[in-house]
């Protein structure tokens, strides 16, 4: 079944008591049993016909053999780091999403976990953190904000030959640009909010994996920790994850044209996109995903305030989370990263001026004439400070 196809009927895609094409939000918290341990449903945190759905779509799409549905993408991502004990030790990526970093630091290290920061695209780099205690390496691809794109397929393999595990995150690409699992990674996270939900009107997380006993494992601690995607969630993040493709193709299409647009503007001083030719990822990028993702990172000019360019926007929206169908802008530095302290975003690249810009699939002429009014309202100010220093000089 072709991917397209998949997303319309593949998991349950209709209810096998009634027939029904929309698999009912089963409201329930329990379940009748006629006969002890014969039972398909218990009780709604081990096991709910609504999630079940979602989370055999989400199966099938990743090419996986076990999907789990969470209440949001951090509790997937504690999920899945309470598979490990006080003592272990992890390899991660510098350029991860704040909310990842905040677990690691103020929670999972507490507990007595242990991590490596690297830049996972350097191969040594991660040869060279892997210890005798580590037990799996972290990473996302492409990355938030800096859209670094990371070769999953060696990293995978070099997880593979020590005998650790993989895990990526793939919320900025969705099944649809990438499928991890296909290239030997072990577990997959998506924060379903985004890109798979597509309508900014759910909080959800998503974990899948190939290996059955490794999914029994997940499905255990989902259980008995309980961080569960209710059924009215499981529910929209079904029916949103059809249209999957239609919305992807317009989102790629849109990214496309304003990074061809943002490359002949003077007052950016650097892009972050996967799909720039001149992108020291770009045949990696090639090689791994269909088509460049719709996430776009660019740096104004040292100097400028982005703030005064992304609160000049009338149809871009100013807010926080990524992949709806109206385009989404923030200022991570203040945003999405402030937990990070600052001089930690600098090293790792994540400047004051950065901007990461989420293309939806308005209209591309809106788009576009909402970026000029930004930089239109950035140009005067420029030029009021290139004046004032002129003065300043005479």
């Amino acid at each position: 079944m072709e991917f397209d196809t998949k997303l319309i009927h593949g998991g349950i895609s209709e209810d096998k008591y009634t027939g029904a094409t929309s698999v009912p939000i089963y409201m329930a918290s329990t379940f009748h049993q006629q006969k002890i341990g014969e039972n398909e449903y218990e009780y709604s945190r081990s096991g709910n016909p609504t999630r079940e759905a979602v989370e055999k779509l989400i199966a099938d799409l990743e090419d996986g053999t076990a999907g789990f549905a969470f209440a949001s993408g951090s509790a997937a991502i504690d999920t899945v780091f309470s598979l490990f004990s006080a003592g272990d030790h992890f390899v991660i990526g510098n350029d991860v999403y704040g909310g990842t970093f905040r677990l690691i630091d103020a929670v999972l290290k507490r507990f007595g976990m242990t991590f490596t920061v690297v830049d996972t695209r350097d191969l040594q780099a991660v040869k060279a953190a892997i210890t005798p205690a580590t037990k799996a390496i972290y990473l996302e691809t492409p990355t938030n904000p800096l859209l670094r794109v990371t070769d999953i397929a060696a990293v995978a393999k070099i997880a593979k030959d020590r005998g650790i595990l993989s895990i990526i995150d793939n919320t900025f690409s969705s099944p649809y640009v990438q499928r991890p699992l296909d290239l030997g990674v072990d577990i997959v996270l998506h924060s379903a909010s985004k890109y798979l939900g597509g309508h900014s009107d759910l909080v959800a997380g998503l974990v899948v994996t190939k290996d059955q006993a490794l999914g029994e494992k997940i499905g255990y601690l989902q259980n008995a920790i309980g961080g569960i995607l209710a059924p009215q969630e499981s529910w929209l993040l079904q029916r949103g994850m059809k249209t999957l493709s239609l919305r992807m193709r317009a989102h790629l299409a849109n990214a496309e044209a304003i990074f061809n647009y943002l490359k002949n503007q003077p007052l950016i001083s650097k892009i972050y996109y996967p799909g720039d030719p001149n992108n020291p990822d770009y045949e990696v990028a090639q090689k791994q995903m269909h088509g460049f993702g719709a996430m776009i990172s660019f740096e104004l000019q040292a100097g400028l305030d982005p703030k005064q360019f992304v609160e000049q926007l009338q149809v871009i929206t100013l807010a926080e989370s990524l992949g709806a169908l109206e385009s989404l802008i923030e200022i991570p530095a203040l945003m999405t990263h402030g937990s990070i302290p600052r001089d930690i975003r600098l090293k790792n690249g994540i400047k004051d001026e950065l901007i990461r810009l989420s293309v939806g699939v308005e209209d591309q002429k809106d788009l576009l004439a909402d970026l000029e009014r930004g930089f239109d309202q950035l140009k005067g100010s420029h030029q009021d400070v290139s004046n004032s220093k002129v003065h300043s000089q005479a």
